[in-house]
């Protein structure tokens, strides 16, 4: 579990956010057909120091959804689910590093400490395949993915887009930055 510990919302705030994720989930149940409302909601009562980073999702235009059940470890998966990559995170190199290495126009954020900052966990190829598979996402932008390290250390990032009905992974410099270019995120609980 990768959210927050120290972060709570207040109670009015967190009914507000468990009212519009509970209107999201109704409104795409194709996303989780075998998943209940009353269950997700359970767990989040049970954890309500999540509930700030899917605030967090949500204020940077994420719109979280359970997508992911992984029933052995008994653990649900939020992801960003805006058709778009989400408008209040792009324009971001990959990591400080890459932020440092500009000489100019740096932008404000870097992915890798902001996904931190928001207590969640940049999502794998893995997981932005399977979310292509509950929709069509980031048709006209793209999204910074988990990048491994032999690939980061010769100065390289991984993202990904949807384009005529296909999944693109590529490769740029992590110290490229483009406002159509964000990130999406994860949070298990």
């Amino acid at each position: 579990m990768t959210y927050m510990e120290n972060h709570f919302l207040s109670d009015k705030d967190g009914q507000a956010l468990l009212s519009t994720l509970e209107n999201r989930f109704k409104a795409n149940q194709q996303r989780h057909p075998s998943i209940e409302w009353t269950t997700v909601k359970e767990r989040l009562k049970n954890h309500p120091e999540a509930l700030w980073s899917l605030n967090e999702m949500e204020m940077t235009g994420g719109e979280p959804d359970v997508v992911f059940y992984d029933a052995k470890q008994d653990l649900y998966t939020f992801v960003d689910c805006s058709r778009e990559s989400p408008i209040g995170r792009r324009s971001a190199c990959y990591d400080q590093a890459a932020l440092d290495a500009r000489k100019a126009n740096k932008p404000a954020l870097n992915v890798i400490d902001t996904v931190k900052a928001m207590g969640t966990s940049l999502l794998t190829e893995a997981q932005y395949r399977a979310l292509q598979e509950l929709g069509e996402f980031d048709a006209k932008t793209s999204s910074w993915v988990q990048t491994p390290a032999d690939i980061r250390k010769r100065g390289g990032a991984l993202f990904c887009d949807y384009r005529f009905g296909h999944v693109f992974v590529y490769h740029n410099g992590a110290s490229s930055y483009y406002s159509a270019r964000g990130f999406r995120v994860a949070l298990t609980i």
